[in-house]
């Protein structure tokens, strides 16, 4: 190793002393495997939140680092876990056309028939997805630990079902961390209103995809708010092919423009180049994970000052 590379691989970034910050952590499924980026990053720096605000796959990430400020731990086991049995069974539903890189008989009439399955459920059902195996996940990344377990103050958003109400769960409540996490995940027709504390809840997420105002109202007077926002993106080169698609793409041009109206409460805001991923897509966790490093990186110096004015 070269001195001058010996020399930077030994560089500790001094600790930054004044304001403290509320991190916000956004939802967007798979996209949101790039908060554990962001994690890293400002470990590195010895940047240490003071409390943590999390929407929908957010809420997930931000309970693992309250419960366990390590983040090299934390991608380890959240990388572990995505490759479990427990996670497979949560069968994330994909409506899309038969996997175009297999073109054989069988593969595309299988295809067809899971997905004449799925739109039949969602024509019939309420959700077509395991919502007991969102729990178990949830626990199953979390162990299972309490509010009064996090080592980092813990907010997570979920959405009153039916009032539509946001709250915010926290150690002031007397719920279980994992039926909270769940409820803050539990995506509307995907999966069934999770019930914590005799109430029905959803996704966080509906109301508060970046709850960047919800960590406003955390924050003390000399907290900063630094959001991450991992929301989907509509691409300019695809055009929707059936009523579904136009359903989830008029559902993401509303996110898009919500996430917009909560920048204002950001004191900085970390945007990974996620947009495109799929929310069910969890196949490429280190590629999702160094896009919130690279977004990350790029705003320190940002975040270091204001910290430090």
């Amino acid at each position: 190793m070269k001195l001058l590379d010996k020399l930077f691989s030994m560089y500790q970034p001094p600790k930054v002393e004044g304001k403290g910050f509320i991190l916000a952590l956004g939802g967007g499924g798979g996209r949101g495997l790039a908060h554990l980026g962001v994690l890293d990053v400002l470990e590195e720096h010895k940047l240490r939140p003071d409390a943590i605000v999390g929407s929908s796959i957010g809420a997930l990430f931000g309970a693992m680092y309250a419960i366990e400020p390590d983040a090299k731990k934390v991608i380890k086991h959240a990388i572990s876990i995505l490759s479990s049995q427990a996670f497979s069974r949560l069968g994330l539903p994909n409506i899309k056309d038969a996997d175009v890189q297999d073109t054989s008989w069988l593969s595309r009439l299988t295809a067809a028939a899971r997905q004449s399955i799925l739109y039949t459920r969602a024509a019939t059902d309420r959700s077509v997805a395991d919502t007991g195996a969102l729990i178990e996940v949830a626990e199953t990344f979390c162990g299972g630990e309490s509010f009064s377990d996090a080592k980092i103050p813990l907010y997570i958003t979920a959405v009153h079902f039916p009032s539509g109400e946001c709250h915010l769960f926290s150690l002031d409540n007397d719920v279980k961390l994992a039926w909270a996490i769940a409820a803050s995940m539990a995506i509307p027709g995907v999966f069934d209103p999770v019930l914590v504390a005799g109430e029905k809840f959803v996704d966080g997420g509906v109301a508060a995809e970046l709850p960047a105002k919800e960590a406003k109202m955390v924050a003390k007077a000399n907290e900063l708010v630094l959001a991450v926002n991992v929301g989907a993106r509509p691409r300019p080169d695809v055009e929707p092919t059936n009523v579904y698609g136009m359903l989830d793409w008029a559902t993401q041009i509303k996110a898009l423009y919500l996430r917009r109206s909560k920048r204002e409460f950001c004191d900085v805001l970390i945007e990974p180049l996620v947009g495109y991923t799929q929310w069910h897509d969890f196949t490429n966790p280190e590629q999702e994970i160094q896009k919130g490093r690279d977004a990350a990186l790029e705003k320190m110096p940002e975040l270091i000052a204001k910290l430090a004015a």
